[in-house]
């Protein structure tokens, strides 16, 4: 039987199908509106709570600095019930994906994401300057410059 005698419906899907991602809360799609960020891990510890047993774990963090954690990601959705953006945990086991709000712990295993709190190498007095506006500047320097 030829393609063509087919009817349109019942031949394959040719573009992908929407990934099947449900507002915990109320159950209606969810739309992406940012990037994935992998999940990295270093400890054998993480490994072994997604069951990869104790030497393998403990093989894998010697032999290698950082473990990519497979299924795993930080994503942010959109509901239109909620009428918000948040941030969640996708964990993809077969073909169907589980979320959980991100957890502030899981923002240290992320790639490409900002730190919370800014970033930790940055002086307070730097921080503080990045974000003042006008006389707070000058005031800071008044000191430095002799006025």
């Amino acid at each position: 039987m030829s393609d063509r005698s087919v009817p349109r419906k019942l031949r394959n899907r040719k573009r992908s199908k929407r990934r099947a991602i449900f507002c915990p809360t109320h159950g209606t799609y969810l739309d992406s509106v940012s990037q994935k960020h992998s999940l990295y891990t270093d400890k054998a510890a993480h490994l072994r709570e997604r069951g990869v047993g104790k030497r393998a774990a403990m093989l894998l963090v010697a032999n290698s600095q950082t473990v990519l954690l497979q299924g795993e990601w930080l994503e942010q959705f959109w509901c239109d019930r909620c009428q918000e953006a948040c941030w969640y945990h996708v964990r993809k086991v077969d073909k169907e994906y589980f979320l959980r709000p991100a957890p502030r712990s899981l923002w240290e295993q992320a790639t490409g994401v900002i730190h919370p709190e800014g970033n930790p190498s940055v002086g307070e007095f730097t921080r503080r300057q990045s974000r003042a506006q006008g006389k707070t500047q000058r005031r800071d320097f008044a000191a430095v410059l002799g006025r």
